[in-house]
């Protein structure tokens, strides 16, 4: 933990008091989104010291040119910026003549902000006193609306305490915008076209290169004591790209004046005519209300959280942890648009760039098949099999592989591979497996089979005729290796026979074999489309089972593991308790050459394996693979923590278990990696949720069937959630006397609970 000022709270996540150090960490903690759009808890009035402004637009992007030393065959040939959208939040504010910005007033007090997950809203308020002596309360609303998802409301109220006061708004939308992590301050927005109305307004830009054109707008309102006193700008200042509105108001000492401001994006993603439908979102917007946006705002989070939420009895901190990572998911990803994914960042930070990682097949799926109707989690199947044209693509032209072996990328935003690292594009190559287990993944829970002949057998058969090509014999062990590759441990690259990335590969061919088959009886015409789509024969599939079928996996007899790669036991075999704390995180405390040599692992890598393929191993391998690896883990990956608790609720390791998932739940609240002023670990959040209901609650899914074997931390009285199974739904509440399995509607469910039958009907309680 390096952070603690979050004050606990089972709904909100609540800042008492101003301390301009927790700016940059509190804008991404506040962040909002709706899944089409997002944006950082950036102030909307001025503020001149340290800030990270961002907004975000799904699905919006730049090309920008990948830079190396010297240039080799195979990079790829940019990195996608995750762009930072133009500023619709804009509202300059002066008081009796003096600009409002919490940096130069002489007092800031009563400071608050809150994020309502319940609802859906941030809210922030402060008093403050103003270099002329103007002491003022003022409250800031503002949510992105889910039902009108290019749209977001902001009302912003500002009361005299001790005088009358001349308030001037000066609202804009503005496209001169750049990113944070611009190299030279470039911009990446051209500016198109300026419109002005009485009072509204419209930025119309388009990104260089990819050619995105976005409408940015916004309509104003002025109020005192909430009726609408139907002001006019007194003047108009615009440039290419920019448009700023002035109105002037004087409100009496103890009275409230407000703006209300509309504002948004819409995209040529969606429209031929952006502006156009700019100004039919406004219409719409105006038309509600302010105070009907607002409740359906509050009605659409009551949806959502009727069937995702997680309750914690007993545990503010846990409780809260998991609303919030349950929160940040939805407002990334609704499931609305296929086109659209889950980036690591989300809608919080541009670190990493694209909008896709083995994150969404690995972590992020689970969440959304349980929470959600089962077509959100296909939508995100089918993204990638929308894209795998550029997977084959990718393996031939940066690899040089042939007839239609597909490697999926690393990295992006179209299907085109947009990561920079040579160590990960080309070497982190296990990101194929956790596609290919998502298929599996998916059809296993929802029972949905429809999907393999229609999409998903192409992508297997991809998918194996990749791994086919990439594994090479060796003589000296008589076995098929998979050579020079980087494991979901990053802190080694460049090794041989990562024991998760050969596993997973077998598992892959393997599996493919078996669908190829059982469409061919189930689904014959789908069958002889597909296989004279992709010219496979059955001499191919059986050169794919020689690979699998004799694939190498590094061992230790003597400590009875299996080995992360090759060479891991010629490490400096230093457990992480005896590294020094003020060594850590390593990551930004040693150069990179030391990382690598080192013992020390970033992420579950064997323990991945273990997780993906639990049944496949006994328990006691479990354990001697957990203990081992574990003392070596520093989990400076967000995608740790969550593996690890669940695990180690398996081993009946609770305190353990607990301490990850505190970790994992509250990794961005307590900033424990210290970076989450560049944005929130998204992706990970899911890992969260999994850390409760595959950890705490033991649920499995084998043979068709649910199956449960809970278990409660010390700390908890107890805890519930539910999940979709094959369009029933669920309840699951733990205590630690009893378990309580409730099921909506007439229909029975079977489930399987500490290895014993259960129908589960309305109610079912076992003690």
């Amino acid at each position: 933990m390096n952070q603690d000022y979050i004050k606990p709270d089972n709904w909100s996540i609540i800042e008492e008091g101003f301390d301009a150090e927790r700016v940059k960490s509190s804008e991404s903690l506040f962040s909002i989104g709706n899944g089409a759009m997002g944006q950082r808890a950036n102030f909307e009035e001025t503020y001149s010291a340290e800030t990270f402004q961002g907004s975000y637009i799904a699905g919006i992007y730049y090309p920008d040119k990948t830079k190396v030393g010297w240039w080799k065959n195979g990079y790829p040939k940019y990195f996608a910026k995750v762009l930072n959208a133009p500023n619709w939040i804009g509202i300059d504010i002066e008081i009796n003549e003096e600009n409002l910005d919490l940096n130069t007033c002489t007092e800031v007090r009563n400071f608050r902000r809150e994020l309502n997950m319940k609802e859906g809203w941030y809210n922030r308020s402060f008093e403050a006193v103003l270099k002329n002596g103007t002491e003022i309360a003022v409250n800031v609303r503002r949510f992105l609306s889910l039902d009108l998802d290019e749209a977001g409301i902001i009302k912003y109220e500002i009361t005299p305490l001790n005088k009358d006061a001349k308030i001037v708004y000066k609202p804009y939308v503005d496209a001169g915008v750049t990113n944070e992590d611009a190299n030279w301050e470039e911009k990446f927005w051209e500016p198109l076209e300026v419109k002005k109305g009485t009072n509204e307004a419209f930025v119309t830009a388009q990104t260089f290169k990819t050619h995105f054109k976005v409408t940015t707008f916004m309509h104003n309102t002025i109020l005192a004591n909430d009726e609408d006193i139907h002001v006019s700008p007194s003047t108009i200042d615009s440039t290419a790209d920019k448009v700023q509105y002035t109105y002037g108001t004087i409100i009496a000492k103890g009275q409230t004046s407000a703006i209300q401001k509309i504002g948004g994006y819409t995209v040529s993603l969606n429209h031929e005519n952006t502006l156009a439908a700019a100004e039919k979102v406004i219409k719409s917007a105006v038309n509600s209300g302010y105070d009907a946006l607002l409740q359906n705002q509050i009605e659409a989070w009551a949806k959502i959280w009727e069937m995702s939420d997680i309750t914690i009895d007993g545990d503010v901190k846990a409780q809260q942890g998991i609303r919030f990572n349950i929160f940040q998911l939805n407002q990334t990803y609704l499931g609305k648009d296929s086109r659209l994914n889950i980036g690591p960042k989300g809608f919080t930070g541009e670190k990493y760039g694209g909008s896709t990682y083995w994150d969404t097949e690995a972590y992020c799926i689970p969440f959304y098949m349980a929470t959600k109707d089962q077509q959100v989690a296909r939508n995100l199947l089918t993204y990638r099999y929308n894209q795998l044209d550029k997977a084959i693509e990718n393996a031939k032209d940066n690899l040089g592989f042939k007839n239609g072996a597909a490697l999926y990328p690393m990295v992006t935003m179209n299907g085109e591979e947009c990561h920079n690292e040579w160590e990960i594009t080309h070497e982190e190559i296990h990101r194929n497996g956790a596609i290919a287990f998502a298929i599996y993944n998916y059809y296993r829970y929802t029972g949905d089979y429809s999907y393999i002949p229609e999409k998903g057998l192409e992508v297997l058969i991809g998918i194996a005729r990749f791994w086919h090509q990439r594994a090479s014999f060796s003589k000296q062990k008589n076995q098929y290796v998979i050579l020079g590759v980087t494991g979901p441990n990053e802190y080694e690259n460049n090794i041989n026979n990562n024991f998760y990335t050969n596993y997973i590969a077998k598992w892959c061919i393997d599996f493919a074999a078996e669908q190829i088959e059982k469409v061919g009886s189930e689904y014959p015409a789908d069958h002889k489309r597909i296989l004279e789509k992709v010219s496979l024969s059955a001499e191919e599939i059986q050169e794919w089972k020689k690979v699998a079928d004799d694939m190498y996996f590094p061992t230790s007899k003597e400590l009875g593991i299996y080995l992360q790669q090759d060479g891991f036991l010629d490490k400096d075999l230093v457990p992480v308790k005896d590294l020094d704390r003020s060594q850590r995180p390593i990551n930004q405390k040693w150069s990179w050459d030391r990382v690598l040599r080192s013992p020390y692992i970033k992420q579950a890598d064997v323990l991945q394996c273990f997780y993906f393929f639990e049944d496949h191993f006994s328990r006691e391998e479990l354990e001697r693979n957990f203990d081992f690896y574990e003392s070596f883990t520093v989990h400076e990956s967000s995608l740790s923590p969550c593996v690890h608790s669940i695990q180690a609720a398996v081993l009946d390791k609770m305190d353990m278990a607990y301490t990850f998932y505190l970790r994992t739940s509250r990794l961005d609240l307590d900033d424990y990696n210290k970076e989450v002023e560049e944005g929130c670990h998204i992706t990970s959040m899911a890992g969260t949720w999994m850390s409760i209901v595959e950890g705490f609650g033991g649920m499995r899914v084998k043979n068709d069937q649910l199956h449960f074997s809970p278990k409660i931390p010390k700390e908890w009285k107890g805890y519930s959630f539910k999940i979709n199974f094959r369009n029933q739904i669920l309840k699951v509440a733990v205590n630690h006397n009893e378990t309580t399995f409730t099921v909506d509607g007439d229909q029975d469910l079977t489930i399987v609970f500490n290895g014993n039958p259960v129908i589960a009907s309305k109610f079912v309680q076992i003690n």
